[in-house]
């Protein structure tokens, strides 16, 4: 169904491509390309969909076939009715302001009639469990549920072949299961599955085999049970996930004394007639890495923002050192990292937005460089954040944070997207910060992470 044929593709002005991809995807087969990142395989999702050249310009050669056509020079909008996309970042994607108007808008694109339109829709919404929020906009949906309805739109056009990157960035245990039975349905219907993925134990019983991608290149092929004998050393060295699924974690209360930096009393939010949360009575200490964990749209992110002072609860309190605290006072206090990493860079280049309202000093100078170091942002110091990969911003996002004198850290998604290398450098420097006396609070779905580095979790679905 996807054959790859000597395929070479170098971005314009950069280095970075795929070099000499020959590969072969049969029909009904579920491939997964893995590796660490930056290394290829959002680029060959890219040339299969045609993004790449069409939309990221460079040099392409070789010979790329799709159901037995060369596709080569296919114009983007004929390839889009084969080959259906699922990105990492669902936003990027929509068109919409309404779920159920992204939902129908790829079958709307095409011309199919209205009351296909109609059927194809209700089935994807059904399909994904997403009639709760048929009354929503997009905007205020949590990154999860964007997710789920960026597939819910590819799959309301029923394409012959599915492209994925990282689709499981932003999902809840729930929804990356619903994900996976999906799969598994349309691999019955016969479709072909391309993902791009570093959280590789949810697609041991879908994928046919893996296919690790490194320096722009394949450099071996294994199917699961191959997989399932590596020793977790060696998945360590090739900076891969775990292939066995994580138990979720029951991380109780550790000791603790003196006063909490951070205390919610009686804390309730309510956004019109929702109510997300009530009566929430929590406590974080200096030195505490806190998993905050919870089904998508538990308010996760919400609380989070209330706690940084970027908006209100409807009800209770919020106390840091043990003192009443209100919104401005938390501003000066916590530091806030998005999970759109996007939005939240403001200099022009990766050294100042370190430094952006620091003062430099020859210490925090030091500092700075061994964090860049630790990161694997030192040889991008001088580089616009603009240019960054996404997960270099995260990792940039969250260098800004543990560099800030701020002593309550909160990171949303911090290693959503990232493979198992830059997941554990985000654990140790997560650690590193707690040592300093800092409170470190996590919005995860991240099993990995939590084992890795969290001594404790609040957990909203309860």
């Amino acid at each position: 169904m996807i054959r790859f044929e000597h395929v070479n593709f170098q971005y314009a002005d950069s280095e970075a491509g795929v070099t000499d991809i020959c590969l072969h995807v049969r029909k009904g087969e579920c491939v997964v390309l893995t590796g660490p990142s930056g290394n290829g395989k959002t680029t060959l999702i890219h040339i299969v969909n045609g993004i790449a050249p069409a939309f990221h310009m460079g040099r392409f050669s070789g010979r790329l076939q799709i159901n037995g056509k060369d596709r080569s020079d296919e114009p983007l909008w004929k390839r889009g009715k084969t080959v259906g996309s699922v990105f990492q970042d669902p936003g990027s994607q929509f068109f919409s302001s309404e779920m159920p108007g992204e939902v129908a808008f790829s079958c709307e694109n095409y011309g199919f009639p209205h009351e296909k339109i109609v059927l194809r829709t209700d089935v994807a919404i059904r399909r994904f469990r997403l009639e709760q929020l048929r009354d929503r906009s997009l905007d205020v949906l949590s990154s999860g549920e964007k997710q789920r309805t960026a597939v819910a739109s590819v799959y309301a056009m029923n394409p012959p072949v599915y492209v994925c990157d990282e689709p499981t960035a932003n999902l809840d245990g729930q929804g990356v299961k619903e994900l996976r039975e999906v799969l598994q349905g349309l691999k019955r219907e016969g479709c072909t599955l391309l993902i791009a993925e570093h959280r590789i134990s949810w697609l041991m019983d879908v994928a046919d085999r893996f296919v690790y991608i490194r320096d722009g290149a394949i450099q071996w092929e294994r199917t699961p049970e191959q997989m399932r004998l590596l020793p977790s050393e060696v998945m360590k060295q090739l900076e891969l996930r775990a292939v066995q699924h994580c138990m979720p974690s029951r991380l109780s209360i550790p000791a603790v004394t003196g006063s909490p930096l951070l205390s919610l009393k009686s804390l309730s939010c309510k956004r019109g007639k929702h109510t997300i949360w009530e009566n929430l009575n929590l406590a974080a200490w200096a030195g505490q890495i806190i998993a905050i964990t919870g089904h998508n749209g538990a308010g996760k992110t919400t609380l989070a923002k209330i706690v940084a002072g970027l908006e209100r609860p409807s009800k209770g309190s919020i106390s840091l050192h043990g003192r009443k605290a209100g919104s401005s006072r938390r501003r000066k206090s916590c530091w806030y990292s998005s999970n759109d990493t996007g939005t939240q860079f403001f200099t022009n280049s990766v050294t100042e937005e370190l430094f952006l309202g620091i003062f430099r000093t020859e210490e925090q100078l030091e500092r700075a460089r061994n964090l860049l170091k630790k990161l694997d942002l030192y040889a991008y110091k001088d580089a616009h954040p603009a240019i960054l990969s996404g997960g270099q911003k995260q990792r940039l996002s969250i260098a800004c944070g543990l560099l800030s004198d701020r002593k309550i850290l909160l990171f949303d998604e911090p290693t959503s997207g990232l493979d198992g290398g830059n997941m554990r450098k985000i654990a140790s420097a997560l650690e590193d910060a707690a040592a300093e006396g800092k409170a470190v609070l996590v919005i995860t779905h991240d099993e990995e992470l939590i084992q890795a580095c969290c001594s404790f979790q609040w957990d909203l679905s309860k």
